[in-house]
């Protein structure tokens, strides 16, 4: 296994003379180095179809473009632009990271705790933590797999015979290693956390309230649009629309350490849980949080990563959030990461 990083969680206040983008974003004059470097992002076609490129630094934008066209089974898809909400993927399971923070800070939910899962009450699976569950640490036997023909636990649990109740789905499997002892990413173990927390929060149109109230409308996400299950439970795997600039929001709340404009909407202490790593994953370099990637890099940058290459990059050396939205194939998912490493070299100048 590889060593892990040593990472001081980091964020910052936002500048005084800069309004919060609560409503309309302010923007900064663009940089062409930061052009050249985005067109690329558009251009090259091993990245697939870019959508949408967003970069906040300082609190305000100062890049931004839009292309390509919304996904369709019945034809053409429609242009997109800045306000088309766009599909997370598993970006939403970082968002469904700040939801269990408003719920342990008022003592609703305990990360240190067996998770409250009935299933599990009369076997050893009862032993999984919720903080084992946030670090994709919880032992179970769930695969994560988007290859064609080859048996897939989240292919079964999104569009199989587990999409009426996702959380149950996933809960139903047993362990394959102690909990707390092995790395293993996996959507069915969000769609548990989710279940949790409608368990909390209640379900369907309550769920929604939930989010809308305490998350979204407090930054001004106004486009945030979260998909929930037959059960009404949220799937924070995968299932959250929002525009680009909305999920530029999200970033930014967590760079500034979960404050937004004169409220402490998240405690410093868990957005720190966003940015310390308990993994490493060997398949693509990059540590585990808690529902968050840690790049390990030189800027301190951590990112909510989904499926064809959606990101959400903050990155706190910086004082910059970068949102990526498209639809890159698997294969050449790294390619995304190399561009964004150099979009972050050209911003550092």
């Amino acid at each position: 296994m590889s060593a892990l990083p040593t990472i001081t969680p980091r964020w910052n206040d936002q500048p005084a003379n800069t309004p919060w983008p609560t409503h309309e974003w302010p923007e900064a004059p663009r940089r062409a180095d930061l052009e050249a470097v985005i067109e690329e992002g558009f251009a090259d076609g091993s990245l697939g179809e870019t959508n949408a490129v967003l970069v906040v630094q300082a609190g305000r934008i100062v890049a931004e473009r839009y292309g390509g066209t919304t996904p369709s089974f019945t034809g053409d898809g429609a242009p997109v632009d800045a306000a088309t909400p766009l599909i997370s993927w598993s970006m939403a399971k970082s968002f469904l990271h700040a939801a269990v923070g408003l719920l342990v800070e008022e003592g609703r939910l305990d990360p240190s705790a067996p998770a409250p899962v009935a299933e599990w009450r009369d076997d050893d699976r009862r032993a999984i933590t919720l903080a084992n569950l946030l670090a994709m640490r919880d032992g179970l036997d769930f695969l994560e797999s988007y290859e064609v023909g080859r048996d897939s636990d989240v292919i079964e649990m999104l569009f199989g015979a587990g999409k009426a109740d996702m959380g149950a789905f996933a809960a139903a499997h047993p362990l394959a290693h102690a909990p707390g002892t092995v790395f293993n990413y996996s959507s069915g173990t969000t769609n548990i956390v989710s279940r949790l927390l409608a368990d909390a929060v209640g379900r369907h149109e309550d769920y929604h309230h939930f989010l809308t109230e305490r998350l979204f409308e407090p930054i001004g996400a106004t486009s945030a649009r979260a998909t929930m299950d037959e059960s009404g439970v949220f799937v924070a795997s995968s299932f959250l629309h929002a525009t680009a600039r909305d999920f530029a929001r999200f970033g930014l709340l967590y760079l500034r350490g979960g404050r937004w404009d004169g409220s402490q909407l998240l405690p410093p202490e868990w957005v720190a849980t966003a940015q310390v790593p308990y993994s490493h994953d060997p398949e693509t370099g990059f540590y585990y949080a808690w529902q968050w990637w840690v790049t390990g890099d030189e800027f301190a940058s951590y990112e909510a990563h989904g499926y064809e290459g959606q990101l959400i990059s903050v990155v706190p050396a910086l004082d910059a959030v970068v949102v990526r939205l498209g639809r890159t194939p698997e294969d050449n998912a790294a390619l995304v990461h190399e561009w964004r490493t150099r979009l972050l070299a050209t911003l550092a100048r």
